[in-house]
């Protein structure tokens, strides 16, 4: 008997994506023509040694550059080919970001940062406010929220940065070396925290690292070699 449900379709697609870079004479070639989909719900860790090519994928993804040749698509939609515009006013509703350095504007107050995202969405002050304080207290911030970056401890802005990232539930959360700064036991806090509202809010994750331990946490694990996928697996939990 034929099955005729349909396919679900990934969430990530990516389509023979190839980036080249000139350098002098010569051009050099970050990317050779990777081919992925990710599904909704997935936390995939995108895993490989400097100057693998990890880097530069996760600014594809993002659509933080253009593909020299193929295409990425999140939720069907091309993100590679949107104008500067299209892409800011897409990333706002879509994609959240947790980075290394945690990327806190030091001007404004832990509930001041993690409530942007929901400024760039429309969401009445007061609203966005009260979210931004939820998600503080959820990740054990309830003590910090008036506090400035420069009052918080690396572990307390990467967790106010983890705030930030989810408070607007977007389908996507890129985190790029999100522990490369802290110690080993809040890096287990901070994994812990994320893989935590990825699951309770099946979101997408694109883990990019160079630490196994880090990569551990995925539930797949896409490893790059000299731009190029040299493996793609699943792990078993």
């Amino acid at each position: 008997m034929q099955n005729t449900c349909p396919r679900k379709r990934p969430l990530i697609e990516v389509h023979a994506v190839r980036k080249e870079y000139p350098l002098g004479d010569e051009t050099v070639v970050a990317l050779k023509n990777i081919s992925l989909n990710i599904m909704r719900g997935e936390i995939c860790c995108i895993f490989g040694t400097s100057g693998s090519g990890k880097s530069t994928f996760l600014n594809q993804l993002a659509g933080m550059e253009k593909p020299t040749r193929g295409e990425v698509l999140i939720g069907g939609v091309p993100v590679s080919r949107l104008n500067e515009n299209q892409l800011a006013a897409f990333r706002q509703r879509h994609i959240g970001f947790v980075f290394q350095s945690y990327n806190l504007l030091p001007n404004l107050t832990a509930t001041e940062n993690v409530a942007l995202p929901l400024m760039f969405r429309g969401v009445p002050r007061k609203e966005r406010e009260a979210a931004a304080r939820q998600m503080l207290c959820r990740v054990g911030l309830e003590h910090r929220l008036d506090h400035f970056p420069r009052q918080m401890s690396g572990g307390q802005q990467q967790r106010a940065g983890i705030a930030r990232a989810f408070v607007a539930r977007p389908d996507v959360v890129f985190a790029d070396e999100p522990t490369g700064n802290l110690d080993s036991k809040t890096t287990v806090e901070i994994m812990e925290m994320i893989c935590t509202f990825a699951r309770r809010y099946h979101q997408t994750i694109i883990l990019v690292t160079h630490d196994p331990e880090m990569a551990a946490y995925a539930d797949r694990i896409v490893r790059l070699i000299d731009g190029t996928i040299v493996s793609d697996e699943p792990r078993h939990r």
